[in-house]
């Protein structure tokens, strides 16, 4: 090299942090996501076989049961009764377009939901369809797509994501959803309206997932959590209906549907009544309460055992379902999620390796995030360890099994102290942050973080990086790009030999330093002063003060 060739720069050199073994992360993912656990359905054999493993796993990495208490002595597991509902048989489900009938194809043209609102029979002739925009009431943004329609006895048609997804501004954050996108909340908001069903349109780009990943997720085996008043969260029918079906029956109607959802990106929208338009259907539930896990391990603080950090990840998967074009039944959810649960079984062998923390680490694999973050909600809601005093919650749910990357996302990028603390930890070994790149995607209310998140306790759900060490950008987003179309709530999501696990690896090291970092400091992390969920955590500063 010539004297005056300057010499490159050094890459930092990363802090001291326990390595995690990739033979190991790669093991736990290969059994996790075998034929032989079935999918990790929830209540099924699939579920036993998880627990067992999980479990084993903790007690031999040295971690301690988190789980309830009995005789005094905590378990590892705590109990989660679920709501269980399916459809018996193939639905019965009819079109009538101007008094010609046909047949609807569960699966195909509609995607149907067993009802969760305690119905053991969903039954109805002739139901009038009404297109009701986004399906959005939204007071504060003095936002209403119903104008006071009364949907009694009807099947309301709704638009996936906000209002300004199109367009890319407007009173719904632009591009990034609000809750008032996702389709959980449309159908609380139908059953608020009293309405008897509500059809949400698929279109791939405002939805971030093709048919395929719908058709997987509405047609097996439902969950909720258990409701005092299901009704008041649950429609009868809830369910999708494809683009092209939508706008068959609008230009039935005499309705342009294109001209119509340009309508409702606008506050002047009025719902429109599909004339000539009915629905009818017919088919038998069957609805039973059964009791699912979530796993809990935990680490005793040394100086504070009452203040609590919180790793989280789901175990779950969609089980056996529907056949693939192979005819492969088994979804065997190897990135999502058997990566977060090799994680958190590999974070609870560093903490319990490394000198004690001062306040206590829980590990926790949650049950039937895949049927709507009920394993994490219902913990939310029943806390072993006081909400007030968890510190953090830190989650991980499909991580990369591959290379390393340059930089590291979050599922959607709400504003808060923990994000601050992460991103500067991720500095030190190299790593850029970027803001979620698909926040339109709604990922921050479809990770087990939120049910925590609304109640005030700071929490973030970490994504692994597109910027590829080996390949950059493009090799990146090529990658993910596939998976979602691939292999995403697809039997294809399955274990490879070729993964090496060195950037998993590489990021558990950073999300062990962030943990560690706070659970042996004094530190309460906030959100933002301007956050949704502020309020929530300033209620419960009491609890922490002096602490």
């Amino acid at each position: 090299m010539p004297a005056f060739a300057a010499k490159p720069a050094k890459a930092p050199k990363p802090p001291k942090a326990p390595t995690f073994d990739t033979k190991r992360l790669s093991e736990e993912v290969k059994v996790l996501s075998s034929d032989e656990f079935e999918g990790r359905g929830p209540a099924t054999a699939g579920e036993t076989k998880t627990i067992d493993y999980v479990v084993a796993q903790l007690k031999a990495a040295g971690v301690q049961p988190g789980g309830d208490l009995k005789d005094g002595k905590r378990l590892w597991t705590q109990a989660v009764p679920l709501l269980r509902s399916n459809i018996e048989g193939s639905p019965k489900l009819t079109v009538t377009v101007k008094k010609k009938s046909r047949a609807l194809t569960q699966g195909n043209e509609i995607a149907v939901r067993a009802a969760l609102n305690g119905a053991d029979n969903v039954a109805f002739k002739n139901a009038p369809l009404v297109f009701a925009g986004y399906g959005v009431s939204a007071p504060e943004r003095d936002w209403d797509d119903f104008k006071g329609v009364d949907l009694k006895g009807k099947i309301a048609v709704v638009l996936i994501n906000d209002p300004d997804f199109d367009t890319g501004e407007g009173d719904f954050g632009g591009k990034a959803m609000t809750y008032y996108g996702r389709w959980t909340y449309k159908y609380e908001e139908a059953a608020r309206r009293g309405a008897l069903g509500l059809l949400i349109v698929h279109e791939t780009e405002p939805a971030s997932y093709g048919w395929a990943t719908v058709k997987n997720s509405n047609t097996n085996t439902m969950f909720d959590v258990v409701r005092d008043q299901p009704g008041k969260a649950h429609p009868t029918m809830e369910g999708w209906i494809q683009r092209d079906l939508a706008v068959s029956l609008f230009k039935s109607a005499g309705l342009d549907f294109e001209k119509l959802k340009q309508q409702a990106w606008t506050r002047e929208f009025k719902p429109v009544t599909l004339k000539g338009v009915t629905l009818s259907a017919n088919y038998a539930v069957k609805s039973e309460v059964i009791t699912s896990q979530n796993i809990v391990g935990r680490i005793d603080g040394s100086k504070k055992p009452d203040e609590t950090v919180i790793y989280s990840a789901h175990w779950d998967h969609l089980g056996v379902g529907a056949p693939d074009a192979k005819g492969d039944t088994i979804y065997n959810g190897a990135v999502d999620n058997a990566t977060g649960t090799a994680a958190l079984i590999e974070m609870g062998r560093a903490f319990a390796k490394g000198k004690k923390p001062q306040r206590s680490v829980v590990f926790l694999a949650v049950t039937a995030e895949e049927k709507g973050l009920l394993g994490s909600e219902y913990y939310a809601s029943k806390p072993l360890y006081p909400l007030a005093k968890t510190v953090a919650v830190i989650n991980t749910d499909a991580l990369d099994p591959t290379g390393p990357a340059r930089d590291f996302t979050t599922s959607g990028s709400a504003k808060q102290e923990l994000l601050d603390e992460l991103i500067a930890t991720a500095q030190r070994w190299g790593l850029t942050y970027v803001t979620d790149p698909k926040p339109e995607a709604g990922h921050f209310f479809r990770s087990d973080h939120f049910p925590f998140a609304k109640r005030g306790v700071p929490a973030v759900s970490f994504g692994s990086g597109e910027d590829k060490v080996d390949g950059g950008v493009e090799a990146g987003k090529a990658e993910s790009d596939a998976y979602v179309k691939d292999r995403y709530h697809q039997p294809a999501d399955q274990w490879e030999a070729s993964w090496s696990f060195t950037g998993m690896a590489r990021d558990l090291q950073i999300l062990y330093t962030l943990g560690n970092d706070l659970a042996n400091s004094r530190r309460w992390p906030n959100w933002a002063q301007d956050s949704e969920f502020r309020g929530a955590r300033d209620e419960t500063a009491g609890e922490r003060a002096g602490k």
